[in-house]
């Protein structure tokens, strides 16, 4: 059994630090001698009539790797269906050896609707999971770091090699969400009770291999 922490990317209105505080918990996180940090992926957060404060993960997660030396590290979840996959692609690999080769990657659909149709993205959730299994088909074949092309329905690649490659042989690893109801409703109730407090949030993940 291994255990991390997942962190909402969202600072509480009235919380003095921001960044600080994300890899202040990933150093005290493996200090502890934990073994996984996580943060969430969101570009725009609305709470309680107010506009939440959002973080990118990406850039957290670089200033993790470097203050860093054990603790695994990856977004928790990126909605792959957002992101262009060949930008996803070179952040992960260039993460990769900036950690040394921790990285997780979490990818999903995005819980968050209105967070898409914000930015006129696609809805529906048929849509999204096309484009996320496409997405994966390309990250994978780009991390390869040998020709590549795809041509799929909503993405379309001409011959690429990319390279450096990954670290981590045969490859990042990628973990795939899923949420049941009864996880989904502890989650809610713990974002209620810490943004109400306009704290942080941090959850306890198991860590199964």
């Amino acid at each position: 059994m291994k255990y991390g922490i997942n962190i909402i990317c969202f600072i509480g209105r009235t919380q003095k630090k921001g960044i600080e505080f994300h890899i202040e918990c990933a150093e005290a996180a493996e200090d502890a001698g934990w073994d996984g940090f996580f943060i969430w992926d969101h570009i725009w957060g609305f709470w309680d009539n107010h506009p939440l404060k959002v973080l990118d993960p990406w850039i957290i997660l670089s200033a993790v790797a470097a203050r860093t030396e054990r603790i695994k590290i990856g977004p928790m979840v990126t909605p792959l269906a957002r992101r262009r996959p060949w930008k996803v692609a070179r952040e992960t690999v260039t993460l990769d050896h900036l950690s040394g080769g921790r990285l997780i990657l979490g990818v999903g659909l995005g819980g968050n609707f209105e967070e898409f149709g914000l930015f006129n993205e696609p809805m529906d959730p048929k849509i999204r999971a096309e484009k996320l299994d496409e997405g994966l088909e390309i990250l994978i074949g780009l991390w390869g770091g040998k020709p590549f092309s795809y041509d799929g329905k909503h993405y379309n690649i001409k011959e690429v090699i990319f390279i450096p490659r990954p670290i981590q042989e045969p490859r990042i690893p990628i973990w795939i969400a899923d949420i049941g109801l009864i996880n989904y409703l502890f989650i809610v109730l713990q974002i209620m009770m810490v943004l109400s407090l306009q704290q942080s949030l941090v959850l306890i993940l198991v860590l199964t291999s």
